[in-house]
């Protein structure tokens, strides 16, 4: 699909297809540097989206950097409106949509809540690695960051602008709620396996296959972009495929994310592999969906 640089689909432009106008190509392609260079000799300049994104090495702006919409959309004449540029400036501040591997909206059921209520705190400290304190908040360390589980109020904290705001996110929610309640007493393995390998791997099959798709999408020729996005994570780095990064999900919860790099002759391909023992400490609809939850982040370049 000739794709410029912008995000416009040529395919279904008639003045390609009439050959009056060829395709821009992505910000790395053959194509783009064609473009570009006769944008410089027929107009003085080359388009300063197609010229910003060879520069960056990206291959198309909507999907690949983390400053659009910025000025060079906004303050051109093209391609595409003041309307479509805000839409996408403010739904990039939207948490994505959150499904369970069925496809339905996530929801955290009260019986989590409760549970961690009736539960022996010092053994759930113990087991999951983390702190309680007397104000009734477990402070649970997730990637690079502190989530406060407040089981008072029933919802979570994260660390932003020097204080502790509400953070909604119904899957982090589900996610942390069934690491509290499940993490076993065993420490770590330290064998990795991947998810066919667990006891119950013949659930990620089909839909329940782990979200990985669209990293490699995204990185699948970018090993830069994916290496910034892992480390801006707090992802260490491994010596291993073409870049590899251990993130420490929980404290009994390390991931592993090994991406090999596209070319012509091979598929760009990402395997997510566990802790061995990672099935004592989740249930492994909750280790879909860290891994999704994990995967989001990577794809909007390691931010919360």
């Amino acid at each position: 699909m000739p794709t410029g640089a912008c995000g416009i689909n040529c395919d279904v432009c008639r003045l390609n297809l009439l050959g009056i106008c060829s395709t821009c190509g992505s910000g790395r392609s053959v194509d783009g540097k064609k473009k570009a260079a006769a944008q410089q000799r027929i107009l003085g300049a080359p388009c300063p989206i197609l010229a910003c994104s060879m520069d960056k090495a990206i291959d198309y702006c909507p999907r690949d950097c983390n400053s659009f919409p910025c000025d060079r959309f906004k303050n051109g004449p093209y391609p595409f409106s003041r309307g479509f540029l805000n839409m996408q400036a403010r739904r990039r501040t939207e948490t994505p949509s959150l499904k369970n591997p069925s496809g339905d909206e996530v929801d955290v059921p009260i019986e989590h809540w409760e549970g961690l209520l009736r539960r022996d705190q010092k053994i759930i400290c113990q087991n999951a690695l983390v702190v309680h304190d007397s104000l009734g908040f477990f402070l649970l360390p997730f990637l690079k960051e502190y989530i406060r589980v407040d089981l008072k109020e029933y919802c979570l904290y994260h660390q932003k602008h020097g204080g502790w705001e509400i953070f909604h996110n119904p899957l982090l929610e589900l996610v942390c709620l069934v690491y509290l309640l499940h993490a076993g007493p065993q420490g770590m393995s330290g064998r990795m396996a991947g998810p066919h390998e667990l006891k119950a791997g013949h659930f990620f099959k089909g839909p329940h296959e782990l979200k990985t798709q669209p990293l490699v999408e995204r990185y699948g020729f970018d090993i830069k972009g994916f290496k910034k996005a892992a480390e801006n994570l707090g992802g260490e780095a491994l010596d291993m495929a073409d870049a590899a990064y251990r993130f420490e999900a929980f404290p009994k919860i390390p991931l592993y994310y090994l991406l090999w790099e596209g070319d012509v002759e091979f598929q760009a391909r990402l395997s997510v592999l566990f802790d061995h023992s990672i099935e004592h400490h989740l249930t492994v609809d909750a280790i879909w969906g860290l891994v999704a939850l994990v995967s989001d982040l990577l794809l909007v370049g390691g931010h919360f």
